[in-house]
């Protein structure tokens, strides 16, 4: 939200955005855009004005969780084994997509552009944050090359939305997540 608009703007684009977050972590990333507008007290096009897409929304309502993973990942690049603070940065998105509903719809690739890693803010900023830890963990061996945090990120979306409908969709997350871990880096 640009400074330079109107105080009017700016508080519609607040009042949006925290119904937004409301109704995201409620419906998911399906949230209907004109439930959003109506609590918001705005018409849709307000919405739609502030929001173009719908990714753009899900972005805007994730900006605050994707900055505390990117945070995460600079505490933990460096410290101890390199592949496990990879996964325990990880894990932390996982847990983060089941208990954020939207957020794994706002990192999931779409397909409209060539490059997944940056389709979005979202990723974008996933895959800075992460690449010195994967880059480490590939040094150290323990991760196979030619594993990009595009592929992981796409990994936990699935994993994520798969769940999402589970009695216990944080459990079952964790499972797979482990289990595609094993799988793909088991331990000597």
């Amino acid at each position: 939200m640009s400074e330079h608009q109107r105080a009017d703007a700016r508080r519609n684009y607040a009042r949006i955005l925290a119904v937004a977050e409301e109704e995201v972590a409620a419906q998911g990333a399906g949230a209907s855009l004109e439930q959003i507008a109506r609590t918001a007290g705005v018409g849709s096009a307000t919405v739609r004005r502030h929001f173009p897409t719908r990714r753009a929304l899900l972005e805007a309502v994730s900006r605050e969780r994707i900055e505390a993973l990117r945070v995460r990942a600079r505490e933990l690049t460096g410290e101890g084994d390199g592949r496990d603070a990879l996964l325990e940065w990880l894990g932390e998105v996982v847990a983060y997509c089941v208990s954020a509903r939207g957020l794994a719809a706002a990192l999931a690739y779409d397909g409209a552009g060539t490059d997944p890693a940056h389709e979005n803010a979202c990723s974008a900023a996933l895959e800075e944050a992460a690449g010195p830890l994967l880059r480490r963990a590939v040094q150290d061996g323990s991760v196979t090359s030619g594993v990009s945090v595009a592929d992981l990120i796409t990994l936990i979306v699935g994993i994520a939305l798969a769940t999402e409908h589970y009695p216990d969709p944080a459990a079952q997350a964790d499972r797979l997540f482990r289990l595609a871990v094993t799988g793909l880096s088991p331990r000597s």
